[in-house]
C-alpha cells in the first residue's frame, strides 16, 4: 500500500534545509573562504611605456631674435650657446678624434635652432643632385641627423632632420609602432644651410626647425624634450664608415633606440 505524502511537512523540512544552509556558509566564512571571489581585477592593466636610460644633458638658451639659417656659425647667437663634443662611435667603444664633431642648440617661441661643426678628412656625399629635393637614403653618405621627441611621454614618436656638406636633406616622422617606422612623407620645412672650410678640413650646419611642424603650440623656458644626435662619415660600405652618436646607442648598429635619448633642456 502506497503511503500518502503528508503537505504539513513542507514548511519544517523546509527550515531545515535553510538552517543547515546557514551553518555551511558560516564555517566557510570562518575559514577565511569566499563563497564567490571576484575574479576580475579592480583596474583594468595598461602596457607600460618603456623609461629612458641616458641622463645625459644639453642646455639650449633663448635666441635674441629668430634669423635664417646661412652656414655661418660666427654669429653671436652661436658664440654663447652651450655645446656638447662627441667623437666616440654609436656604441661608444672606440674614439674616432678625425671627425670629432660639436652640436649646439638655441631657441625662440617660434623655432629651435641646431648648429653643428664637423670634422672631417674626406667628404662622401650625392654628386650632381639637386639639394632643395628631399633626398631618400641621405643617410648612406655623410650627414649629421638630430633625432627630436618634444613629447617625451610617446617614447616611439619623434622626429629625424639630416643634412649632408652638399645641403642635402631629409626629414621624417618616426613611429616606431608602426611598419614602416619612417614616414618620408611628413614635411616639416625646416631650413638648413651648410658650409665648407676646406684649409682646416672643417663643415658646419645651421637647421632651423618650426614646432608647429612638430604639433608643439608654445615652448618657453624648463622644457625639457628628448634628443640624440648622429654622424655618418667615410667612404664605403657600412663596415668601413664611422657612426658617432652623442648619448651612446650600445645595444646596436641602428640609431632608432629612442630610450637613449639624451636632454634637451630649454633655458634663458
Amino acid at each position: 500500500m502506497m503511503h500518502a505524502i503528508r503537505t504539513d511537512q513542507g514548511p519544517r523540512n523546509l527550515r531545515i534545509v535553510l538552517r543547515t544552509i546557514g551553518v555551511l556558509i558560516g564555517v566557510l566564512a570562518g575559514a577565511g573562504l569566499a563563497l564567490f571571489p571576484l575574479s576580475l581585477p579592480s583596474q583594468i592593466a595598461t602596457p607600460t611605456q618603456p623609461s629612458y636610460a641616458s641622463d645625459l644633458r644639453l642646455l639650449a638658451k633663448r635666441a635674441p631674435a629668430d634669423f635664417l639659417p646661412d652656414g655661418d656659425l660666427s654669429k653671436a647667437a652661436w658664440k654663447h650657446a652651450n655645446s656638447a663634443k662627441f667623437d666616440h662611435d654609436a656604441s661608444g667603444r672606440s674614439h674616432h678624434p678625425e671627425v670629432l664633431t660639436r652640436v649646439a642648440s638655441i631657441w625662440t617661441e617660434t623655432h629651435i635652432y641646431f648648429a653643428f661643426w664637423s670634422r672631417y678628412d674626406s667628404l662622401n656625399v650625392y654628386e650632381g643632385e639637386d639639394p632643395a629635393a628631399e633626398r631618400w637614403q641621405l643617410w648612406d653618405r655623410d650627414v649629421v641627423e638630430v633625432f627630436l621627441n618634444p613629447q617625451p611621454e610617446r617614447v616611439n614618436h619623434y622626429y629625424e632632420f639630416e643634412v649632408a656638406p652638399n645641403n642635402q636633406w631629409v626629414d621624417l616622422e618616426i613611429d616606431k609602432t608602426k611598419e614602416p617606422f619612417n614616414d618620408v612623407t611628413w614635411n616639416s620645412g625646416f631650413e638648413h644651410a651648410t658650409s665648407i672650410d676646406a684649409k682646416n678640413h672643417i663643415w658646419t650646419t645651421e637647421v632651423r626647425i618650426p614646432i608647429s611642424s612638430m604639433n608643439v603650440s608654445a615652448i618657453h623656458p624648463g622644457t625639457a624634450w628628448r634628443a640624440n644626435f648622429f654622424r655618418a662619415a667615410g667612404n664605403g660600405g657600412d663596415e668601413h664608415r664611422k657612426f658617432l652618436a652623442w648619448s651612446i646607442v650600445p645595444e646596436g648598429k641602428t640609431f632608432h633606440i629612442p630610450t637613449r635619448f639624451g636632454i634637451l633642456k630649454l633655458v634663458n
